[in-house]
């Protein structure tokens, strides 16, 4: 199947109900675009985030845009954690999976001081990654200017699709088995 990228794919006009039309390829239309890949199958979900992306002032320039999308979806479709955070990250990844009913097995019990004093959040990463692979969905990271480690899932046909609109809109995404 071939998943070339379609600003016009799943956009529909007036798509957060305010009676505007949104272009597919403003700041407006690609935060849509990317809000819909990270929520595969919610779009439900996808609109209430759109929201609250548009009230924090996306488009101003994109690091506003990108703050705002992180808010927008932190512990619900994206996480956001410290580089020193291993339980962290395994609690916000965690939670993220959960809403397709995957499980992760990091390898330890989480809970566990002496399991999450040998790991740094990038090997947890790849485990992740490693372990939604084989259910169709894909772990992503992107560049945060604090050092901290951020990101979101969607379904593994998406990979392209992602990379496009993320880059559209300047973020640095790569394969979160990259961290």
């Amino acid at each position: 199947m071939n998943h070339e990228y379609d600003p016009d794919q799943n956009f529909h006009d007036d798509e957060d109900g305010d009676g505007e039309e949104l272009d597919a390829s403003s700041v407006e239309g690609l935060v849509w675009q990317l809000l819909l890949l990270i929520n595969p199958g919610d779009e439900d979900t996808a609109m209430q985030q759109f929201a609250q992306v548009r009230e924090a002032g996306m488009g101003e320039d994109a690091e506003a845009t990108l703050l705002a999308i992180r808010d927008a979806i932190d512990w619900r479709s994206g996480f956001h954690v410290a580089a020193d955070e291993p339980r962290q990250l395994i609690d916000a990844v965690e939670e993220l999976v959960s809403r397709y009913h995957l499980t992760i097995d990091w390898g330890g019990d989480a809970d566990d001081d002496d399991f999450i004093e040998g790991q740094d959040v990038p090997s947890l990463l790849s485990v992740a990654a490693d372990e939604i692979a084989p259910h169709n969905y894909k772990l992503w990271t992107w560049q945060t200017v604090s050092g901290a480690y951020a990101g979101w899932m969607t379904a593994q046909a998406d990979g392209e699709p992602m990379l496009q609109v993320a880059h559209a809109l300047g973020i640095d995404v790569r394969p979160a088995a990259d961290a």
